[in-house]
């Protein structure tokens, strides 16, 4: 009986309690809509009632009467720069910057917001100043990210590098591979304005940071194979084999001539012809029928493109060994074969595209840096349809 009296005299309680405090917390809502200024309503009903550019301004009214919405400039900050308008941005975020009523971290984030707005304006040196004052804030990830694009943006490879470096440590991922890209950058620039040396350092730079780095192996077999120095290109180029031997078809090429400069023709066909048997490429079975058709004659040639498209079938192959057997066909029958030649041909044009495997984006040529998504060494080095065929 006792134990039922205080379970009951504690619910009541409970509700009691409840009551007040529900009431207290009406009232204090009550009174803090007192204090809200009319704009901030007219500015919800604008909302409501979809007309965002009234919104605005009304909201703009209420952080003009009441400097401490501070939530609210933030707001209104962010979607002038997302609607391109850039100045109103800045000013917003100015104007909390210099509040002296706000707290550091409030502070902090107005500087970012800032930084942000001059980056879309492409004030690119006020932004940078204040990311880079932003590192060791909760802001330094994304302020360092920032710093990448605006140092990319600007060529500023140097820069790059150190930054990448700073986001290794603080995000313990592997960014080697687009170090050992930004060091082949200021590699090229370098050879570019003949300051030859540097750039052969700042390669060996690019494999140190990276020994799977292609990019760089192939810049110097050719900068090797320009100034004569045709048994050390090779010896480059053949490195590629263990650093990512689907890239050796960029290669082909530059590897025959090199080895006709020597004269080891013979040697270099061999050597490609095997590389082919391992890691067939097209780029690479263009530079052997080529080659083939020089040494052995148009048979030998259209032999190996049939086998190689026995093996590899796709329509690029098919394209070549329809190349091939023009040559070998009697001029009264070329005319039919020429006309299957050419509507093969046109459509391997819209399939002839290498393609970034991060974005999708396709190209006709190839490219170390996605101009579309900016990744680093995205692109596959062989076609869509050679890799749609091996699928």
């Amino acid at each position: 009986m006792d134990l039922n009296f205080w379970l009951l005299l504690g619910a009541a309680l409970f509700f009691a309690f409840g009551w007040i405090a529900a009431r207290i917390d009406i009232k204090h809502l009550i009174s803090e809509s007192r204090v809200l200024p009319d704009s901030y309503f007219r500015g919800l009903n604008f909302l409501l009632n979809d007309k965002p550019d009234k919104a605005i301004e009304a909201f703009i009214e209420v952080s003009k009467a009441d400097t401490q919405t501070a939530e609210l400039q933030f707001a209104l900050g962010g979607l002038f720069r997302r609607r391109g308008e850039v100045d109103r941005a800045i000013r917003m975020h100015q104007s909390l910057v210099e509040r002296i009523d706000i707290n550091k971290e409030e502070k902090t984030q107005a500087l970012f917001e800032l930084a942000q707005d001059y980056l879309k304006a492409g004030l690119l040196d006020r932004a940078e100043t204040i990311f880079l004052d932003l590192r060791g804030t909760a802001y330094s990830h994304q302020s360092l990210r920032y710093l990448l694009d605006i140092y990319m943006q600007e060529k500023e490879w140097a820069k790059a590098i150190e930054i990448t470096k700073e986001l290794e440590v603080s995000t313990s991922l592997d960014l080697q591979m687009e170090i050992a890209n930004y060091y082949c950058e200021i590699a090229l620039s370098d050879y570019i304005h003949s300051r030859t040396e540097s750039a052969f350092t700042n390669l060996e730079s690019a494999l140190t940071a990276s020994r799977k780095c292609v990019r760089a192996s192939i810049l110097k077999g050719e900068w090797e194979a320009k100034a004569g120095k045709h048994e050390a290109a090779i010896t480059t180029w053949k490195q590629i084999e263990s650093q990512s031997p689907s890239h050796l078809c960029l290669v082909a090429e530059h590897l025959l001539t090199s080895y006709k400069a020597l004269n080891r023709t013979a040697e270099g066909v061999q050597l490609l012809s095997g590389y082919q048997d391992r890691y067939p490429a097209l780029e690479m079975l263009n530079v052997l029928f080529q080659a083939t058709l020089e040494m052995e004659g148009v048979g030998e040639a259209s032999r190996l493109v049939r086998d190689d498209l026995r093996r590899n079938p796709s329509m690029l192959g098919l394209d070549k060994m329809l190349e091939a057997q023009l040559m070998e066909t009697p001029p009264e029958r070329r005319n039919e074969l020429q006309l299957i030649k050419n509507l093969v041909s046109t459509h391997v044009s819209r399939l002839a595209r290498y393609q970034c495997k991060t974005c999708g984006f396709k190209a006709r040529q190839f490219y170390w840096h996605c101009p579309a998504c900016g990744g680093w060494e995205t692109y596959p080095p062989r076609r869509v349809a050679e890799l749609e065929s091996v699928e």
